[in-house]
């Protein structure tokens, strides 16, 4: 059976944002591996006095790319760098450039955002929403377009506790288009001092923004064949290009690299609640299939519709594990106990573990036990060494980063995804094996067995040589032996303290 959303994507142009990241890359690869596209435009920005240019030529060395570089040497002539970037007035792009990406492209794919939490307001505006008001004014001036996909994130209703594949506006203090012009008008320092007020119920400038950009869509994408895909926490590939790659640490994957190396031991999670994550080539496999099923829709519209009826507003994809096979986070304590000494690593500090609490006074208190305390240990010892104290300072950031997540791991949220499970459904046999992306039939010990071995690979840089795992199995060993030793000192004190106090108290007040 031919495959339809192959031949969708035959010959033709596509113009993506944030193609230099995670979420980009894997699109991109995937792309150019399994369709016969004929250029992909990449919005990229020079970077430390690297060229756009250079920015793709490095791709060459990345791992990502390796199955392709195989397949096809050349894949590089089917990508063009548009300089520009998102956080500025029309998305910096040259007016030669706006005018090749009017008259060739087809298919829009909007990926880029800042991701960080703690991000600046007048930031977060610029890139996550006034770059989308700005992406979406570009499509509207391509005569050509047949689909536009804007990546969100499921989190950008996280004031909701059920979120349904609709939009929430009502839950926005300010539109969109007062907010932009609220940012025009204000300087970078009195538009961040502002942020309580103007964020409202929601927890931090991402998912703030994020909301304001799914209203930019709603309002001004409406016309245009449209859709908007929500996925949950992006993490490591499960299968394509290759098993566990992923080159960041953001949110859960920081956690579970910390576990094994040894350095993180408690974090804040509740272990019952779900742990909304999903494979990045599955995500990568998703945008792709929206904006096939987009571009059909739009034809079947403008085919069946007689008379004019109002626009409807463009279509939600919802994309977290499913109610059938969910995935909770005490499956990340899990993967570090079952994999600790299947998969050790030869630079970890200690014996890999992890404890989880949900109230922050515990949590507070574990962390000067398993952390703090340890960190200043180890900084006494490199002082003496003549070398150069670290860890309590890494901790420092280890709290924090872990403090800005935390809600997203306590708290429990509950997604409808009909539109989703339709998709999947409409889907060919042969494109639901090219764009694997039902999440149903994920086994998610594989999944953690393969990220796990991805982090060793691919962030730890150490090669899945036997030598490499054999080194790293001793010690293992060697520090689950001295983690015993120190269990049974302290948990062997504690009744000795007590006969002391109970030997001591008496006496002092007698």
């Amino acid at each position: 059976m031919q495959s339809q959303i192959q031949s969708f994507y035959r010959n033709k142009c596509v113009f993506i944002t944030g193609g230099s990241g995670f979420l980009g890359r894997v699109i991109i690869e995937k792309l150019l591996r399994s369709t016969e596209v004929n250029r992909i435009y990449v919005l990229i920005r020079p970077k430390k006095g690297v060229s756009i240019k250079d920015r793709i030529a490095a791709w060459n060395t990345d791992p990502v790319f390796s199955e392709l570089l195989k397949s096809n040497p050349k894949y590089s002539d089917h990508i063009v760098a548009i300089e520009g970037d998102c956080g500025f007035p029309d998305l910096g792009i040259s007016v030669e450039d706006r005018k090749l990406l009017v008259d060739q492209v087809q298919i829009v794919l909007h990926c880029a955002a800042t991701v960080r939490f703690d991000e600046r307001l007048n930031v977060a505006l610029d890139i996550n929403t006034r770059g989308t008001l700005l992406v979406v004014q570009l499509a509207k001036e391509m005569p050509r377009l047949e689909a536009f996909v804007h990546v969100s994130t499921a989190f950008s209703n996280c004031v909701v506790r059920h979120i349904k594949e609709v939009y929430y506006p009502d839950k926005l203090t300010c539109s969109f288009d007062k907010i932009l012009a609220l940012r025009e008008m204000l300087s970078n320092d009195l538009i961040d001092n502002m942020s309580p007020v103007l964020l409202g119920q929601y927890p931090n400038t991402y998912t703030f923004t994020k909301a304001l950009a799914e209203q930019v869509v709603q309002k001004e994408a409406s016309g245009l064949p449209a859709c908007i895909f929500r996925p949950g926490m992006i993490l490591a590939t499960l299968k394509e290009p290759i098993p566990g790659w992923t080159d960041n640490l953001y949110g859960p994957i920081s956690i579970l690299y910390g576990c094994i190396v040894g350095v993180l031991r408690v974090t804040l999670a509740d272990e019952n609640s779900r742990a909304h994550i999903v494979p990045v080539d599955y995500c990568a496999n998703m945008v792709l299939t929206t904006a096939w099923k987009t571009a059909a829709e739009n034809v079947q519209a403008k085919e069946t519709v007689i008379e004019k009826v109002p626009l409807r507003d463009p279509t939600i994809y919802n994309y977290v594990n499913s109610d059938q096979n969910p995935v909770k986070w005490r499956d990340f304590s899990n993967a570090v106990e079952n994999l600790r000494f299947v998969c050790p690593l030869e630079q970890m500090i200690w014996y890999p573990f992890l404890k989880t609490y949900t109230k922050l006074w515990a949590f507070k208190l574990a962390i000067l036990v398993y952390h703090i305390l340890p960190g200043h240990i180890i900084d006494i010892v490199l002082r003496l060494r003549g070398q150069k104290p670290r860890m309590v300072q890494m901790y420092n950031k280890i709290h924090k980063n872990i403090r800005k997540i935390s809600q997203f791991a306590i708290e429990n949220w509950t997604f409808d995804m009909n539109n989703t499970d339709r998709l999947i459904q409409c889907m060919s046999s042969e494109d639901r094996k090219l764009f694997e992306c039902d999440v149903n039939g994920l086994n998610w010990n594989e999944y953690f067995r393969g990220a796990v071995f991805g982090l060793r690979e691919y962030l730890a840089k150490e090669k899945p040589t036997e030598e490499s795992f054999r080194k790293a199995r001793i010690i293992m060993k060697r520090f689950h032996i001295i983690h015993r030793i120190v269990q049974l000192i302290v948990y062997g004190s504690i009744p000795a303290l007590i006969w002391l106090m109970l030997r001591v108290i008496p006496n002092l007040l007698f």
